[in-house]
Formats: C-alpha cells, structure tokens, sequence
C-alpha cells in the first residue's frame, strides 16, 4: 500500500509539475465555446467610413493623412490626451483643406466620449499598448468597428477579450500590420497561393531594430511607457511584425494552427548599462537602475498543427542592421527578405531580371493597380498605405477584412505565451486555438481585388492635394 501511496503522489506532483511548466495551457486553450465566427465575415457596407483617430503621438499623425487619400473617408474625430497633439493635427488637416474634425483632448478618458458618438464607424487606435484593448473593446461595445496597432494585446485575458468581443458585437477588431503588406511579402504570399511553392514548410520573421536610444530618450515615448515594458516583462514584446506574413503563407487560423511553442532569451547586456550610464549625469535614470530587463534576444518556435515550423526572434537594444527577417521555406521555393531580398527555385537564388519577372507575374491586384500610388501617398515605402486601403475598401464593400480578431488575437498572444515559456527554462506552451475549430473550414485572405467600382488608376490631385481613385 505504502508502495501504491507514494507511486501516486510521485504521479501527483509530475502532472502538476507538467502543469506548470507547460503554463496554463488547458485553460488558456479552452476559454469557451465558439461564437459567431468573425473570419470571413462581411459586415454591411458603409458607403463613408468615419472615422475617429485615438493617439497622435509617434503612428497616428501618419494614419490620418494616409486617409485622407482615399476616398469614402472622413475624418470626424481625433483624440490624444495631450492638446499639442491634436492642434498640430488639426493644422495639417486645414492645410489641406479638409473640414474640422471634433477634437477630444485633455483628459485620460477623452477616447470614451469619443467613443460613444453615433455619427462614427470605426476606431482607430494608435496608442501605447496597454491602451490597444480596452480601447479596442470599448469601441466594439459602442458599436464600432476597431483597428489597431500592434501588439492588440499583451495578456491572454486581453486577446480572449478581443476574440469574444467581436463575436458578440460583430464588429471587425483588425491589427494593422503593415508588414503583411510589403511589396516582398505580398509577393511571396501570392506565390505560395499559386503553388510556387510546394508545401510550405518553415518560415522566419523578425523585429531586430536597435532602439536603445529612443527607448531610454526621456523626450521621446510619452511615460516612458516602451522602456518600462522592456524593464518588466521578459519575452518576446513586439512579434507580429515578422509573423503576419508567415501566417498568412501558412495560412493560420484558416487551414492549419498553432500547437505549441517554446521561447529562450539572452540576458540582457545592454538596458541596465545604458540606464546605469545615463544616471551618472542625469538622475531621471536613476530609478530605472537594476531592472529585470528583457534579455537582448528573443527567439521563439512554433510548431504548427500540419507539422511546420515558425521562427519569430526579436531584439531591441543590440548594435544590429534594421531586419524583418520575412523567410519561407517550401518543398519547391525559398524566399528571403533581410538582409538581402532574393528567391530560389532550385539551389541558387533567381537573377535579378528573373526576379523583377516574378514581381511582374505574381504580385497580387492591389499591388499592380494601386502600388504605384501607396508609393506617392508613402507610409513605409508605401505598405502602410495599402494596409489602410485594404481595410477602407472592405469597410465600404461589405467584405472580409484580411485581418480580423483571431489574428490579432493569436499573433498577440506570442508576448504573454513566451513570458510564460521563458520562466520556466524555455519548457513548452500550448498555444489556444481562439478559432475554436473553426480553422479548419476559414477560407484564406483573399488576394484578389473586389470593388463597386473598381480600380483603375490615379486622379490628377484636387485642390486639396488629395490623390484620388478612379
């Protein structure tokens, strides 16, 4: 008996042990059953999209004039706590010759009451990310479609939200990745549709910008809200940049899933010596002095349902070259971004004239008919443009948005989920199916282009400078 006590105690503490090194897996994986399913689905047109803009800080300026090119928008209302901000919006708009929008400032909660207008159709967010779901969130219940920066969440509890949120409402909650929109990425995308590339098998993707100097600079981020997420939270804190476009080639959460993934960290060598060094002239720093900074490198891997594999790393604080990283490894291609562009066929990487060949041939509608003007308007050689066009033309359409809330979910959920793995030795984390089954039969983003009237090239700009469909 003695014998059969301790086997099962033994057993006892190895689950629960597994339990927690594996996270809270089976909670987080079964958080409940599926609602109405938000992939693929059309929300009624909206002839004008009105639109009102939350943070004008660093992103949201840009947002606003990217819009401003489009038609069927209009700019109704802008937010941002700090008056600064929205006058110097409210400026460049009139300079343009676009009428006032009403303007919300000057209080934490300004973005509520902006919220709750009736005269408004989506929310677009571009604050600190703490703020990006319950903004999100809030708008949705307010009814209102909600458009993000990224990351949309930064805890599990957070990207539930989203997810049961956009059932309920049946409003979009889409994370505005405008890397899923780089000429290179949609180029490879539509090959791999076309089958150039076999069976996909691997794929890369990465944040590697050194940012040391903009994260530590007291003038730059308001709060130092960047710098103190860097000073807490150890994992990988911005991954949808490179792993959007490798989703979407692998077509995540529309015909294959995450299953699990494992994250490992450097320590970190450079935050708590850039802090320390700073402090010695100026006591602003002192306090930030002995953190648990993130390590310098993040790599995280992901196996997917169908046997593939995902690569995501991310580093902010190393003396490295700008990289995205964007590679895709299929049984008959290979595609590589960063650090320089170029596909293979076979063994060796195509000539550039071959390459050039494969733009002209491949590149998906919305690149061959409006890349040229995405260029002009600018945003990130022209990917931000296209990202805002895609989701205004689907808005106005009544068609599914490229991006909806399981991705934004899911690509959020790679920060919480490598916290949990890193603290406990890199052990691995089931990753939650937030389709709840339904990945099985969501149809892929659609890459074709479909509009009432069409798209067939660039209007001579107005008086207002604005560059116009025809």
């Amino acid at each position: 008996m003695s014998n059969r006590r301790d086997f099962l105690k033994s057993m006892t503490f190895a689950l629960g042990t597994a339990t927690v090194l594996g996270g809270c897996s089976m909670a987080k994986a079964s958080r409940s059953k599926p609602g109405f399913n938000m992939s693929g689905y059309c929300a009624p047109k909206i002839p004008t999209v009105r639109i009102g803009f939350i943070g004008l800080g660093m992103r949201g300026p840009g947002a606003v004039s990217r819009m401003t090119h489009i038609e069927g928008v209009e700019i109704a209302a802008i937010c941002d706590k700090r008056k600064q901000c929205t006058d110097k919006v409210e400026k460049m708009l009139a300079n343009s010759g676009f009428p006032k929008p009403a303007v919300y400032t000057g209080s934490e909660d300004a973005w509520k009451e902006m919220c709750q207008r009736d005269d408004l159709d989506l929310i677009y967010i571009a604050t600190p990310w703490h703020m990006h779901t319950p903004m999100a969130v809030y708008a949705m219940e307010q009814g209102k479609h909600a458009a993000s920066e990224v990351p949309v969440a930064t805890t599990m509890e957070e990207c539930w939200q989203l997810v049961e949120t956009s059932e309920k409402t049946k409003k979009h909650c889409v994370i505005l990745e405008n890397c899923c929109y780089d000429f290179f990425e949609m180029l490879t995308l539509n090959m791999v549709r076309q089958g150039m590339f076999g069976e996909v098998i691997h794929g890369e993707g990465a944040y590697i910008h050194n940012l040391v100097g903009l994260n530590f600079n007291k003038n730059g981020y308001a709060d130092m809200w960047r710098l103190n997420h860097n000073a807490k939270r150890n994992g990988n804190l911005y991954p949808t940049h490179g792993l959007g476009p490798v989703c979407q080639c692998m077509d995540i959460n529309r015909g294959d899933k995450m299953e699990y993934l494992t994250s490992m960290a450097s320590a970190d060598f450079t935050m708590n010596a850039e802090a320390t060094k700073r402090a010695e002239t100026d006591d602003f720093y002192k306090p930030y002095i002995g953190k648990p900074y993130r390590g310098n490198m993040n790599t995280t891997l992901v196996k997917t349902n169908k046997g593939r594999t995902i690569m995501i790393q991310h580093d902010v604080s190393s003396p490295r070259p700008y990289s995205r990283i964007h590679l895709v490894s299929g049984t008959k291609a290979f595609a590589q971004k960063w650090p320089k562009t170029h596909i293979a066929l076979g063994h060796s990487a195509v000539s550039d004239e071959k390459l050039q060949e494969l733009y002209d041939t491949y590149s998906p509608e919305i690149v061959t008919k409006i890349g040229e003007m995405a260029k002009k308007v600018g945003g990130h050689g022209g990917m931000d443009f296209l990202m805002d066009w895609s989701m205004i033309n689907s808005l106005r359409n009544g068609l599914p948005v490229d991006m909806d809330c399981y991705d934004a979910a899911l690509w959020s959920c790679i920060t919480p989920l490598s916290i949990e793995s890193i603290a406990n030795r890199s052990n691995s984390v089931k990753v939650p199916d937030f389709t709840r089954g339904n990945w099985k039969t969501n149809k892929p983003v659609a890459l074709e282009l479909k509009t009432i009237n069409g798209v067939r090239g660039i209007k001579k700009a107005d008086a207002s400078g604005q560059l116009k469909v025809e």
